[in-house]
């Protein structure tokens, strides 16, 4: 399955004078894996079975609109989107991995990422790719709580 954020009729403002706010939509996406993965502990417990949860994700432009005669679909594509799967296909199952782009804009936002290291990536060669850990800085966190 593939979800969005921060999809916009308008290009983002590269020099925004809130840096952070123009990228909070990736935490969302973050927060939204981190949901889907408790949610999925639960139903695990409750059915005695033992699905895992793999996530890629990445951000960037995309191009997006319906497409389709007989059944019309939404859908998006474009590079980040092609990136994105494959931080999914390459992943980890309980794990989250993004590129080296976005894990520096989570750790602004105050998640705590770690490299993986240097993958193979069809179509894009080596990529160093990090792993987004669920528990974000104490600094950050403290702040949200406090909010």
């Amino acid at each position: 399955y593939m979800a969005a954020t921060g999809l916009s009729a308008m290009p983002s403002q590269e020099h925004s004078p809130e840096p952070d706010r123009q990228y909070m939509h990736i935490g969302t996406m973050v927060e939204f894996a981190f949901a889907l993965g408790a949610k999925l502990d639960v139903i695990n417990k409750h059915s005695f079975n033992d699905f895992k949860l793999r996530v890629g994700i990445n951000h960037g432009p995309v191009i997006a609109g319906v497409i389709g005669a007989q059944k019309p679909q939404y859908d998006i594509w474009g590079n980040t989107v092609n990136v994105a799967s494959r931080m999914d296909s390459t992943g980890i199952l309980d794990k989250i991995q993004v590129t080296e782009e976005t894990s520096n804009i989570l750790q602004t936002l105050g998640y705590i990422c770690t490299c993986r290291g240097i993958i193979n990536v069809k179509g894009k060669g080596e990529l160093q790719t990090y792993f987004v850990h669920t528990e974000m800085t104490k600094s950050l966190s403290q702040g949200n709580v406090a909010s």
